[in-house]
């Protein structure tokens, strides 16, 4: 692994005196003019918090069953307009049994994106099956509907109902399209062309709590959708997930299986499958009712630091922020596309160096060792994205909640 290159040793960049200009910028917009480090996304607490969590210790009830592991659930689901929730302890996991849920099986193949975290393929690979990686869409940095309909009519067949890849007959069972950075992923273009070829799916919506397409919240267009509440998230519970679906047999089957697969019983340990724990300890779920009490303002802070930072890029013609060309993104973290590999390494280095903490994406899942057997598609977007794109502070500043929320008499 390659050392992380300073400024003193990058190439001299013609777009310096921008870039200074928009670590001063951010400096001042998120109150730290002079000196501290502006976090990527920190999370924002106050007493809502710490009271939430007290009474939850006050009751004692602080593993995976208690009160507000089913106010968190019956908050998300009407949230996000889902029939059904079921409360896990991380997004990684949800993905596993979302995955188990909906029936992928040893030696299957799943298709989903490159340009994800490796939370995506390492719960594909958690039940011995394997990924497909396909490239994105520019509109969207989400899964490319036009390629996974070039891949599906090229390279699968159907038969008995099922999906399967040409070349290596081994049965396609389930597609996970990803909601990058919180923009909308081309997901009814998805649904359609999987529901035609038989195939399940299973949103990753890890990052795009609170983001909308023509009036749907992500994660409800598939057959199940799951949430991250990492503590860099919009929301956050320290640690958790959360699985949505409009399917009760789904949800029954998730929330029966991430409770060691237990049979109802007051006192007798009776387990009618190999089950997991995965179930949600109260205590995060506590910390996550709190949260929602502020989702709502938390959505509306980051929309208008969005369109703060598109108002800066225009007066900067070296950068361009992306935008997505429809839905509603939550803009969980905005995105900074650069010229080319080289600036995107410059910048980073500076504004790190200057205590403005900025990330490039993620290694695209093809260039890992790892997972550099797996079949892969043309990637002209997923790396033409993982060159260029950098990702700004994007968090909520808690003084302006507060004084958003006294404004508003909350």
């Amino acid at each position: 692994m390659s050392n992380p290159v300073s400024v003193s040793q990058a190439t001299l960049s013609p777009n310096e005196a921008s870039y200074a200009d928009l670590v001063k910028w951010i400096r001042a917009r998120f109150l730290q003019e002079e000196a501290g480090l502006v976090p990527l996304h920190a999370p924002c607490f106050d007493a809502t918090e710490k009271d939430v969590l007290n009474d939850c210790i006050d009751s004692t009830f602080v593993s995976s069953v208690g009160r507000y592991v089913d106010e968190f659930e019956r908050q998300c689901a009407e949230f996000t307009g889902a029939q059904h929730a079921v409360a896990v302890v991380n997004g990684t996991l949800g993905l596993f049994l979302a995955l188990k849920v909906v029936g992928v099986e040893p030696g299957d193949l799943v298709l989903t994106q490159s340009l994800t975290f490796v939370a995506t393929p390492n719960a594909i690979k958690m039940h011995q099956a394997d990924p497909v990686f396909l490239d994105v869409s520019e509109k969207t940095m989400g899964l490319s509907a036009e390629q996974l309909a070039a891949f599906l009519d090229s390279e699968t067949y159907l038969q008995n109902g099922q999906c399967y890849h040409r070349e290596t007959q081994r049965r396609i069972s389930a597609c996970v399209p990803m909601h990058t950075l919180g923009f909308p992923a081309e997901i009814e273009q998805i649904v359609e062309l999987c529901h035609e070829h038989h195939i399940k799916v299973v949103e990753d919506a890890a990052e795009s709590l609170g983001s909308f397409l023509h009036g749907r919240h992500t994660g409800t267009f598939g057959d199940i959708g799951v949430f991250s509440f990492n503590g860099n998230k919009v929301l956050t519970t320290g640690g958790g997930g959360m699985l949505v679906t409009h399917h009760e047999a789904y949800a029954r089957q998730a929330k029966h299986l991430s409770t060691t697969a237990k049979q109802p019983h007051s006192w007798l340990f009776e387990h009618d499958q190999i089950g997991y724990n995965l179930r949600m300890p109260n205590l995060n779920a506590a910390l996550g009712v709190a949260q929602m009490e502020k989702l709502t303002r938390f959505l509306q802070l980051k929309a208008t630091l969005a369109a703060d930072y598109h108002a800066f890029t225009q007066a900067h013609p070296c950068l361009v922020d992306f935008q997505p060309e429809e839905g509603e993104p939550n803009y969980w973290l905005n995105a900074l596309l650069l010229e080319n590999e080289a600036e995107r390494d410059f910048f980073l280095a500076y504004a790190n160096e200057h205590d403005v903490q900025v990330r490039p994406l993620w290694t695209p899942m093809h260039r890992l060792e790892i997972y550099r057997n797996e079949i892969c598609m043309p990637m002209t977007q997923t790396e033409f994205f993982a060159d260029r794109l950098v990702n700004l502070p994007s968090g909520v500043v808690c003084s302006q909640w507060q004084a958003m929320s006294e404004t508003s008499g909350v």
